[in-house]
C-alpha cells in the first residue's frame, strides 16, 4: 500500500522497510481515488521516488574506489569538510587501487525512517604488496527526501577521528654488504650524493654548464661545459639531465661551488661502495649492479593516523622492515689485494685473474688504471693468445697420439708453411729436442709444424675442451673466454698453432684453461658464493694421462724455460707468451699457470715481452699468503 515498502536488494545491499514515496499534498479527492486505483486522472498523478539511502551509499562508495574525491564528497552531508580530507588521503597514501564493497544497508524505524546505517569492506592496494584492508560503517541521513552520506572522518577509517587523516610510513632497510669468501667487506653502505642538472630552471645553460663543469672534472675528466648542455638540452622538457654521482665526502669538497647554481638538483642516497673506490673497480662494479635486488632487503611500512600537528596517533597495518642477507663473493681479499699490488705499478694496461682450479671460484680480478679506461678487459677483453696457446696445440697433438713429449722435433730459427715464413723469437735454433723442451723454449717452429699435421678442428674442440670457447652465464659479470675457429687449410693450423693466427681469448678464459689443465676437468667458474655460471657446452674431459704430460711441460717453462724468474717459488707451473697484434711491431706479453689449487693469467698490452708478465705474476706469488 501507499507509504509502505517492502525492501530491495540491489547487490548486497538490504534496505529494510521504511518510507519510500512521499505524496505531495493535493486539491482534488479525485487525485487519491485515481493513485489507488494505479489510474491517475489529468493534471494530478504520482510523483517519482527519490532514491534510497542503498542508492546514496553506493555512489559514495563507488567515487570513492575510483579516486573521485568531488564525487565522493558531493555524496556527503559536508562536501567541503569530506573532500579535503579524502584529497589528503589519497595524496598521503597514493594508492595503486582502491576497492569498495557495500554490505548491508539499513533504515532506521525509531526516527520514522529518516536515517539509515551502511556497512562496507575496503581495500586499499598501495603497491609493493601493501594492503590496508578494513571493515566500516557508515550513517545516512534524509533531508528532504535526498539521503546522504553524514560525514565525519570515521566514515573513512573507523579509527579517524576529529583533526586526523592517515599516513603512509615507509621504512628502508640498510643494504646488505658484499663480503669476500672469508666474510672480510668489500662494499658496504655509503652516502651519495647525485647531482643533475634541470635545463628549464638552470636559466643562462651554458654559464651554469661552465661553472658546474670546472668543479666536477676532477671527477670525471669527460665533463665538459658542451657536454653538460648537450645532455641537459637532450633530456626531456621537465627531466632533469643525470651529470655525476659523488661519494658524499667528494662532494662536501665541491658542495660550496655549486650548492646555489640554479637548475642544478642533488638527492642524497645510499649505494654500496668499496672503501677504496679503485678497488677491484671494474669487477665490484658488475656485482653491485647484479645484486641490487638481493641486498635491498624488503622495506617495512605502516599507515598510521596522525592529528593536526602531524603527530602519529594509532598504527592501523603494517609489516616491518626485512633486512636482507650479505652477499658473499668468492674474491679472497688477501688475494685480491697481492694482485692489485703486482699489476699497479705496471706502466701500461696489466691485468690479473685468479681462480681456484678445484672450485672454479674467481680469487682475484685485478685492472691497473691504464687498463680500467679500457673497460673490464680481464673478463671479457679479446686478445691473441701468443704462446701461451701452445698449451692448447700441445695437448691437441698429445691427444691425437701423433707425438709424446719425447717425440724428437726440430726447432729451427724459421720454418715455412706453404711459402709462409714463420721464426721463433728473435730466430732462436735449438736444432731437434723432445716435443717437452721444444714448449719449455716455446719454439714457435716445432709447434707451427705440429699444427699442420692435426686436422682441421682439432685446436677447436681442444680449445673448448680446456674452456675457451665456452659461452658461461655466469652471475655477477659479463664474461668472455674467446674462440678458435676451424682452420681451413694448414697454413691457418700452423699460425694458430702458436697463437698467432684467429685465436681470441680473454685473461679470463686462459685463467680457466690452467685452471682445467691444474684439476683435470673444466671448472665451472663462479663469482658470487652458491651461484654457479651456466655453461652453453659440456665438452669432453681430456685424458689425465695427457694432462699429467701438459703439467709437467708447463713446469719446465719454469725450471729452465721461459719463466725461470719465478723458479725460486716453489710448485710453479705456467706458459709465456708474446701476441703481436696490429701491424705486428709490438706485442702483449702474457703468462699463465697455475701453484697448487691457483690458478691465474697476466697479461699486460704493449709490453713486447713476456718477461714482465711473469715479473707480475712472481710479485703476485708471492704477495699471497
Amino acid at each position: 500500500m501507499i507509504g509502505s515498502d517492502t525492501g530491495i536488494l540491489r547487490d548486497v545491499a538490504d534496505v529494510r522497510p521504511g518510507p519510500r514515496y512521499r505524496l505531495r499534498p493535493r486539491r482534488c479527492l479525485g487525485a487519491v481515488v485515481a493513485l489507488v486505483l494505479l489510474v491517475p486522472l489529468a493534471g494530478c498523478g504520482l510523483f517519482r521516488s527519490k532514491p534510497g539511502p542503498d542508492v546514496a551509499a553506493r555512489t559514495f562508495l563507488t567515487a570513492l574506489a575510483s579516486g573521485d574525491t568531488a564525487g565522493a564528497a558531493q555524496a556527503t552531508d559536508d562536501p567541503a569538510g569530506a573532500k579535503a580530507l579524502l584529497d589528503r588521503t589519497r595524496e598521503a597514501l597514493k594508492p595503486a587501487a582502491v576497492s569498495a564493497t557495500l554490505g548491508r544497508v539499513t533504515v532506521n524505524d525509531k526516527d520514522q525512517g529518516s536515517s539509515a546505517n551502511a556497512t562496507y569492506q575496503a581495500s586499499w592496494d598501495l603497491g609493493h604488496g601493501r594492503i590496508l584492508a578494513y571493515q566500516n560503517t557508515f550513517d545516512l541521513r534524509q533531508d528532504d527526501g535526498d539521503w546522504k552520506v553524514h560525514w565525519v572522518p570515521s566514515v573513512l577509517h573507523p579509527k579517524l577521528g576529529a583533526q586526523q587523516s592517515l599516513a603512509l610510513r615507509v621504512q628502508q632497510p640498510d643494504l646488505a654488504p658484499v663480503l669476500d669468501a672469508n666474510g672480510a667487506p668489500l662494499l658496504t653502505p655509503d652516502k651519495v650524493v647525485a647531482i643533475s642538472l634541470d635545463r628549464g630552471q638552470a636559466g643562462d645553460l651554458t654559464g651554469v654548464a661552465t661553472s658546474l663543469a670546472g668543479s666536477l672534472s676532477r671527477f670525471d675528466p669527460g665533463l665538459t661545459p658542451q657536454s653538460l648542455v648537450d645532455g641537459a638540452n637532450k633530456t626531456p622538457d621537465g627531466q632533469a639531465y643525470p651529470v655525476l654521482t659523488l661519494r658524499d665526502a667528494d662532494y662536501q669538497q665541491v658542495r660550496q661551488q655549486i650548492a646555489n647554481l640554479p637548475g642544478v638538483r642533488f638527492a642524497p642516497q645510499t649505494r654500496l661502495l668499496a672503501s677504496d673506490k679503485n678497488y677491484a673497480g671494474q669487477v665490484l662494479g658488475a656485482v653491485r649492479r647484479a645484486v641490487d635486488d638481493q641486498v635491498a632487503g624488503k622495506s617495512g611500512w605502516r599507515v598510521v593516523t596522525v592529528n593536526a600537528a602531524g603527530a602519529e596517533v594509532e598504527e592501523l597495518a603494517g609489516k616491518p622492515a626485512e633486512p636482507a642477507q650479505a652477499v658473499t663473493t668468492t674474491i679472497i681479499r688477501n688475494v685480491q689485494n697481492a694482485a692489485e699490488a703486482a699489476v699497479d705499478p705496471v706502466p701500461q694496461p696489466a691485468v690479473l685473474v685468479a681462480m681456484r682450479p678445484s672450485t672454479g671460484e674467481l680469487l682475484a680480478v685485478a685492472q691497473n688504471a691504464p687498463a680500467d679506461a679500457q673497460g673490464p678487459i680481464a673478463l671479457s677483453g679479446r686478445f691473441p693468445p701468443g704462446s701461451t696457446f701452445k698449451i692448447v696445440t700441445a695437448t691437441a697433438a698429445l691427444e691425437s697420439g701423433k707425438v709424446t713429449p719425447d717425440t724428437p722435433e726440430p726447432c729451427p730459427g724459421t720454418t715455412q708453411v706453404n711459402g709462409h715464413e714463420i721464426p721463433n723469437e728473435d730466430k732462436f735454433d735449438k736444432g731437434v729436442i723432445p716435443l717437452h723442451a721444444a714448449f719449455a723454449f716455446s719454439c714457435n717452429t716445432t709447434f707451427a709444424q705440429v699444427a699442420t699435421r692435426l686436422s682441421a678442428n682439432a685446436l677447436t674442440n681442444t680449445a673448448k675442451q680446456l674452456g675457451i670457447g665456452v659461452d658461461f652465464d655466469m652471475p655477477g659479470a659479463t664474461t668472455l673466454t674467446g674462440g678458435v675457429p676451424p682452420a681451413s687449410d694448414s697454413t691457418e693450423r700452423a699460425v694458430d698453432g702458436f697463437g698467432q693466427g684467429k685465436d681470441i681469448v680473454s685473461p679470463f678464459g686462459m685463467a680457466l684453461a690452467a685452471a682445467t689443465v691444474a684439476r683435470g676437468t673444466m671448472p665451472m667458474p663462479t663469482l658470487l658464493r652458491g651461484q654457479a655460471a651456466r655453461a652453453d657446452a659440456s665438452p669432453p674431459p681430456v685424458p689425465q694421462p695427457v694432462l699429467n704430460s701438459v703439467r709437467q711441460m708447463m713446469r719446465e717453462v719454469v725450471a729452465y724455460g721461459t719463466a725461470t724468474h719465478v723458479k725460486d717459488i716453489p710448485d710453479v707451473a705456467g706458459k709465456t707468451g708474446t701476441a703481436q697484434f696490429g701491424d705486428g711491431v709490438h706485442s702483449h706479453g702474457w703468462f699463465v699457470g697455475f701453484r697448487g689449487d691457483l690458478a691465474f693469467a697476466v697479461l699486460l698490452l704493449g709490453a713486447d715481452s713476456s718477461t714482465p708478465a711473469v715479473d707480475v705474476a712472481g710479485a703476485f706469488l708471492r704477495g699471497v699468503h
